[in-house]
């Protein structure tokens, strides 16, 4: 953090500009990870020419990323169907908590305007 600089509230348009860092800090990651691999597999081949194992390195890097891309975005898509499934049952429980807490503050209501009702009809 910068001496100086408060963190900028949620929501304001500095997050962006983070995620998409973030993004491609995530993704170069990837990318080096996959390198590295790819490389301890070529140095278990020692038979490979130089050229066939750029190929296969260049192959792997590229199918590791597509493979990585592709859980990526299943992860991102069952992580919004599962927020759409809990916002509705968060909303369901929530209006039947409302409808409860009414029910309870009428019941109240009743037995307080009963309960006067009684006690006027005994003072008479």
């Amino acid at each position: 953090m910068i001496r100086g600089r408060r963190p900028a509230p949620a929501g304001e348009r500095d997050s962006g500009l983070a995620d998409e860092a973030e993004g491609y800090l995530l993704a170069q990651a990837h990318h080096d990870q996959a390198q590295r691999e790819a490389e301890d597999l070529c140095a278990r081949m020692p038979w490979l020419t130089t050229a066939q194992a750029e190929e296969l390195t260049g192959h792997y890097v590229r199918r590791r990323l597509d493979v990585t891309c592709d859980l990526l975005l299943t992860t991102a898509l069952r992580a919004g169907q599962l927020r759409r499934e809990y916002e509705a049952r968060y909303a369901s429980l929530r209006r039947a908590l409302l409808k409860r807490h009414a029910a309870g503050v009428c019941a109240v209501l009743v037995c307080v305007g009963g309960a006067s009702t009684s006690a006027r009809l005994l003072t008479r």
